[in-house]
């Protein structure tokens, strides 16, 4: 099955001025196996990723970002053109309501900071999907993971969801991960603990079964 699709990878920043954010531990390595893997079955790759500190796979179309809106501006286009959606990115969920401009000086900093939502990628682009579309997302979850996950499967309308944990020793930074694959019609299969290589290999070749 040859398909063109679309992966996301690693954290995005929020700037509070142009030297300080907010973020997450995301490594990126996860999304960065499964457009590996996902090449491997001769597949067209688009991975959008975040900033992190590894290279994207040969033979992928990568595509470095570094906020949630500019990952959603250049997700968005080639979503409309993809077959298959693995939203993957650890996408920051909020962001200072004010930036400033210019570095804020130590002594003016302010110890309380006001945050607003930044938009939901996923919720959105799925919004727009077609018919044909598969939409696979990420549940990273410190506790009741597979619960939390289910019902983020069905707010986002997704085909699939894989869950995984980010509590201490989790897969966040990790080499390795553990990972439950849930279906909207029930389906529910795990894999690993193993390296997040073979859980790639896994998830594609699950994805690739379909019909």
């Amino acid at each position: 099955m040859s398909l063109r699709c679309l992966i996301t990878a690693g954290p995005t920043r929020e700037f509070f001025d142009p030297v300080r954010y907010i973020s997450n531990p995301s490594s990126g390595k996860m999304g960065f196996a499964l457009a590996e893997s996902a090449q491997r079955q001769g597949w067209v790759v688009d991975l959008v990723h975040g900033p992190v500190a590894i290279k994207p796979p040969a033979g992928v179309n990568a595509h470095a970002v570094v906020t949630c809106e500019e990952m959603y501006a250049v997700c968005g286009p080639l979503f409309s053109e993809c077959d298959l959606l693995i939203m993957c990115a650890a996408v920051c969920d909020m962001r200072p309501k004010i930036r400033a401009e210019g570095k804020v000086k130590k002594g003016d900093l302010s110890m309380t900071v006001e945050f607003e939502p930044t938009r939901d990628i996923l919720k959105t682009l799925s919004a727009a999907r077609r018919p044909e579309q598969t939409l696979v997302g990420f549940a990273a979850e410190t506790d009741d993971v597979e619960n939390y996950a289910r019902k983020k499967l069905e707010a986002k309308n997704l085909d699939w969801i894989v869950a995984n944990s980010v509590a201490k020793g989790g897969a966040f930074e990790s080499d390795t991960n553990k990972v439950s694959l849930i279906g909207r019609a029930g389906e529910h299969l795990s894999f690993g603990p193993d390296s997040k290589a073979a859980v790639a290999d896994w998830i594609i070749e699950q994805i690739a079964k379909l019909p």
